[in-house]
């Protein structure tokens, strides 16, 4: 019977009738490179039809136009994801497919990367699965022009990780953080253009940290390269980011009246230049309804979210400024209700604003000096002013969301372990125009960054996986293109170098300056040619005002038209915006815009410098984490389902280095396989190794390949693993065991038939005549063993009953051990619940001390929980009441009837303040305000006061003015009666000049600001419950005396001896007074 189950264990694993991948593993799941080849046979299906679903495996693999055709084929059949061995290859279908819904994310939860067809959800499987196992951080690198489907392809990953993660209540805040963070970042950051609607214009990488559980916990966001230019400037047929339209489309009208904006996107100059204000394709309108609701789910105020609002407003004015020349022939602004919503909305001074656009400050010698501007050079300033509000502004968002989405449980965090984090990139491809600028230079050297990072840690795990199986490894011959990084980065030589050093020095420089110093310094370089430097043929290619890179991936024209200017990112800022705006009263642009700018005699880094930073930081958080690759490709520019553009396919090929790629992964061996799965899968096509092999894994290999046939430059056996040259050797393989399956399955399906019935009668036999004798017997032995037991539990329980008060002993052990169990369990039914709850059960003699013991441990853990329940809030309250009772507690009559009552954080509200005054306190806070009644030291003359308090000084204060300061330090005590009237008096010395003496005041809330003032200037013991007279300094030497008696009703007036006579009401038990 075990040969024929192993027997039909073979065939199914053969034949892969396995009903669900994730319950039947025959093997389990390897790490390193055997996680990216398990169950590779599952890329040979249809290949014939469809194509292979890993190139790898492609007979022609050097063959571009194979490589095209296979991708093509895929494409016509809705196969859009394709292997390059790990790296993902993914085609923009410009249509909805069936193949992202919750069943699909199921079917690739938890199942081997190669055991199912490619797909994106297979590779964020794989990389989670590898960040729980290996426990080692991964990324996902997502690459490819704009309109191949980055986006849509992280979203889909964040998609998948929020459905298939483990996630607890707490947490699904963060996933709903983490999404909403999309449409946010797509409203200011992505914008139309001629070849996507909804084009990232900005690189992102964003880390989704996880716990130990794997469920997600935190996120951060990295953002690169703003086209801050598309704020100012559009080509026609593109649009200005998003959330322009969204606001003049879907804002309501008192928020657009508030605004000073009209619906009307072609009234406002910086969106008409690319004739392009509604697309079909776009929903402005629900697109403002789903940004506004994700910035809530996010997180922002209400005030944050007015603000970002009254900033994007201030662009779209900004753009409609215009300059016209004054009387005196200096430049002036023409649109002055533009200009005073602008002045609004950004909350700066109008005559202040004015002058920065119009006027610069040089600084010479050690001297400012404020100099016009020309009509060009105020048009470029507020363009500068434009770009660097909005750029700043998408920085400052991205901040906001990195503090939403961090994880903020640090004594969490410490107790179970640092956490693990998957990284996503989004970042734009290698990008060829007619005419490349300054953009496009930026993002080809990022490319150029990635490419090198790719190839290195590619042949780094060739090579390893190599040497681990003993297998000797070839060097393989690619392009290094190191030499292009380092033309670009290197220091004082390189590009990079040599445009800051243009943008920086003094004097006047231009483009064609700047070209010519690039000639100077690069011009024996092998990859950079200019029309000057190019011999006859290439020279009719390259114009006067351009230089050409020999990428990786190509040659590209640069022109350095522009060049210097977007480099310059805060020179173009003069100090003069800089210095009003970092005085506005919008905190995002206090925040954006620091004075430290203005006074920093430091240069500042242009555009390209700090490009260059960021992408080294983002190289370094790279190379410390495993990655995996997604290769999005655009199959034609007029975004149609069904069309396969192969010109512009081999555009893309060749940019995006897959050929390179491909050539790497299959230098040496296209297939490699553990033997155990190996020899699990093809055992049956040799006599030797079926049905079983008891023997060492390799020789079962070595002898399956030796009756297959295969040659020795076909194939070699490492430790572990079996490694194939060629993918026809493979294929061959396949047809054979294809070939093969029919005849096994026939073969055991007509002797398991015969063998299942005639083991079916033999079983069924055999078990009616085991049952009915077992069944007869263990009825009989149960009742007679159930009779005995109760018998002696009846015995020992009345035995233990009779000698229930002697000391434990045999006889009464088993009734003192029920009595035991009894009181405990009804003690756990009747546990107390609050602290207040002092209910406890009656223990028996045996068990009063345990239960006393029990009782003292269960109030405590109560006590405990109810002190880690308590708010910060709650806990400072708690504190002045404490304060209060130290103090007042059977010394004042008020005392009692305060303490229901709660402290509150001030008497006297915003408005009460009056400006002045806290205009003269400076930076001096107002902790705490209350309205008081201050008594004359001479006459005891009544005048109204407020009192506050700040952490170093008490003032009193009469409308606008101080009347008094009494220093906490010069405070010496504070005297207050034990009845229920509001007098206190505050004793300072008499002997300091700057005090007048001591301050007689009466205040309805007596006994919360004397704790506040008590607690803020440590003076808790110095205070004074007198019983019947207070004596008070006058003036130097000289004293008064208040009397205090009790009365019906409060009066206070001046006695005969000249003393202040105050009767106070009695208390009634429901008067609350505090």
């Amino acid at each position: 019977m075990r040969v024929w189950w192993r027997c039909l264990f073979a065939v199914l694993w053969c034949c892969q009738y396995t009903p669900n991948p994730n319950n039947l593993q025959p093997y389990p799941p390897l790490g390193g490179e055997g996680r990216a080849h398990l169950v590779m046979e599952g890329t040979l299906t249809a290949r014939d039809r469809v194509g292979v679903q890993d190139f790898v495996l492609l007979e022609n693999y050097t063959s571009e136009a194979a490589f095209i055709e296979n991708l093509r084929r895929r494409f016509k059949e809705n196969l859009i994801y394709t292997y390059i061995g790990s790296v993902l290859v993914s085609v923009n279908p410009y249509k909805e497919l069936e193949i992202y819904s919750k069943a699909h994310m199921e079917r690739y939860r938890g199942v081997s990367f190669y055991e199912i067809s490619p797909h994106i959800y297979a590779v964020s499987d794989n990389t989670y699965r590898a960040l729980r196992t290996e426990r080692k951080d991964q990324c996902i690198l997502i690459s490819g022009e704009s309109g191949a489907g980055k986006t849509e392809a992280s979203k889909k990953i964040l998609q998948y990780y929020s459905a298939t993660c483990p996630i607890s209540d707490n947490m699904s805040t963060l996933r709903d953080r983490l999404l909403q963070s999309t449409p946010v970042l797509e409203a200011f950051g992505n914008a139309k253009t001629l070849r996507n609607d909804n084009s990232s214009r900005f690189g992102k990488y964003m880390d989704v940290q996880f716990d130990f559980r794997g469920a997600p916990i935190g996120g951060h966001i990295l953002n690169y390269l703003l086209e801050n230019t598309r704020v100012v400037h559009q080509n026609h047929g593109e649009r200005n980011f998003h959330i322009f339209y969204q606001l003049l489309e879907g804002g309501d009208q008192d928020l657009l009246s508030k605004l000073g904006l009209e619906r009307n996107a072609l009234k406002y100059h910086y969106l008409v230049k690319g004739c392009c204000p509604r697309v079909s394709s776009i929903n402005d309108k629900n697109d403002w309804r789903t940004v506004t609701k994700a910035l809530a789910v996010i997180g922002f105020r209400d005030e944050e979210v007015e603000d970002l609002f009254n900033i994007i407003a201030s662009v779209l004015h900004l753009g409609n400024i215009q300059f016209g020349e004054g009387q005196d022939e200096q430049t002036e602004i023409t649109t002055e209700t533009q200009h005073n919503y602008l002045s609004k909305l950004l909350g700066v001074d109008g005559v202040a604003l004015k002058d920065a656009l119009t006027h610069k400050k040089l600084t010479a010698k050690g001297e400012e000096m404020i100099s016009p501007l020309s009509f060009e050079q105020a048009v470029a300033a507020r363009d500068a002013l434009a770009k660097a509000v909005y750029g700043r502004t998408f920085t400052w968002l991205v901040a906001q969301i990195n503090k939403s989405l961090a994880f903020k449980d640090d004594v969490y965090n410490s107790s179970k372990g640092s956490s693990s984090v998957i990284g996503l990139l989004d970042i734009y491809g290698f990008e060829v125009f007619q005419h490349n600028s300054f953009e496009q230079f930026c993002i080809n050297y990022c490319n150029e960054k990635l490419q090198q990072l790719f190839i290195e840690l590619t042949l780094k795990s060739e090579q390893e996986d190599y040497e681990a199986e003993g297998i000797s490894w070839e060097p393989v011959k690619y392009f290094d293109n190191k030499i292009i990084c380092d033309l670009v980065e290197e220091k004082h030589k390189g590009f990079i170098a040599i445009l800051d050093e243009e943008c920086l020095r003094p004097g006047e420089s231009n483009d064609i300056s700047f070209l010519e110093k690039l000639e100077d310094t690069l011009g024996g370089h092998a990859h950079f040619v200019t029309h000057k430097l190019a011999n006859g043929k290439t020279r009719k290619t390259v114009g006067r005002e351009e230089f050409r890179l020999i990428h990786y991936a190509g040659e590209v024209n640069y022109s350095v038209s522009g060049k210097l200017d977007n480099n310059v990112v805060f020179m173009g800022l003069c100090d003069f915006s800089v210095q009003v705006l970092c005085q506005s009263d919008s905190q995002i642009l206090r925040e954006c815009f620091q004075r430290e700018e203005v006074t920093d005699q430091k240069r500042p880094e242009t555009a390209a410098t700090q490009f260059k930073n960021s992408l080294a930081k983002l190289m370094e958080i790279l190379m410390c984490k495993e990655p995996s690759y997604v290769r999005c490709i655009k199959p034609n520019d007029a975004k149609q389902p069904g069309r396969f553009d192969e010109a512009l396919v081999r555009h893309q090929v060749k940019y995006l280095g897959l050929m390179e790629n491909l050539r790497v992964r299959r230098a040496g061996f296209a297939y490699r396989r553990h033997y155990q799965a190996f020899l699990q899968r093809y055992k049956c096509l040799c006599p030797g190794t079926w049905p079983n092999w008891h023997g060492k894994l390799a020789d079962g290999v070595a002898t399956l390949v030796q009756h297959l046939g295969y040659k020795p430059e076909e194939y070699k056996l490492g430790k572990t693993k079996i490694f194939i040259r060629f993918p026809k050797t493979l294929f061959t393989t396949e047809d054979a065991l294809d070939a093969r399956r029919p005849s096994i399955a026939l073969s055991l399906q007509t002797s398991w038939r015969g063998y299942r019935e005639r083991s079916k009668y033999q079983r069924i036999r055999n078990a009616v005549l085991v049952i009915q004798s077992a069944w007869r017997g263990m009825k009989s032995r149960r009742r007679a063993r159930c009779r005995r037991h109760a018998a002696n539990v009846v015995r020992k329980f009345i035995k233990g009953f009779i000698y229930r008060h002697y000391e434990r002993c045999p006889e009464n052990e088993y009734f003192l051990d029920h009595q035991r169990f009894s009181f405990l369990m009804t003690l756990v039914r009747n546990m107390p619940k609050t602290v207040l709850d002092k209910s406890w059960p009656v223990p028996p003699p045996s068990l009063i001390e345990a239960s006393e013991h029990l009782r003292r441990m269960c109030m405590q853990n109560l006590m405990r929980a109810y002190c880690r329940r308590i708010q910060p809030e709650w806990k400072k309250q708690m504190e002045q009441k404490v304060v209060a009772s130290h103090i007042f507690k059977d010394q004042k009559e008020s005392y009692p009837h305060s303490v229901p009552r709660l402290f509150v954080a001030s008497r006297l509200n915003s408005e009460d303040f009056n400006l002045k005054v806290i205009q003269t306190l400076g930076n001096d806070k107002v902790k705490y305000g209350v309205p008081v009644t201050k008594y004359d030291r001479r006459g005891y003359k009544a005048r109204p006061r407020q009192l506050l308090l700040t952490s170093s000084f008490a003032v009193l204060v009469a409308e606008a003015k101080l009347k008094q300061r009494i220093d906490y330090t010069a405070l010496r005590s504070i005297s207050v009666s034990s009845l229920s009237d509001g007098f206190m008096v505050l004793h300072v010395p008499s002997e300091d000049n700057k005090q007048k003496s001591d301050v007689v005041l009466q205040c309805d809330h007596v006994i919360e600001a004397v704790t506040k003032l008590a607690c803020m200037a440590e003076k808790i013991n110095m205070v004074n419950v007198s019983q019947e007279s207070i004596r008070f300094a006058v003036a130097r030497g000289k004293e008064g005396v208040i009397d205090f008696t009790s009365g019906q009703e409060l009066k206070v007036s001046k006695g005969k001896k000249g003393h202040l006579l105050v009767v106070s009401q009695r208390m009634d038990k429901e008067e609350p007074v505090l």
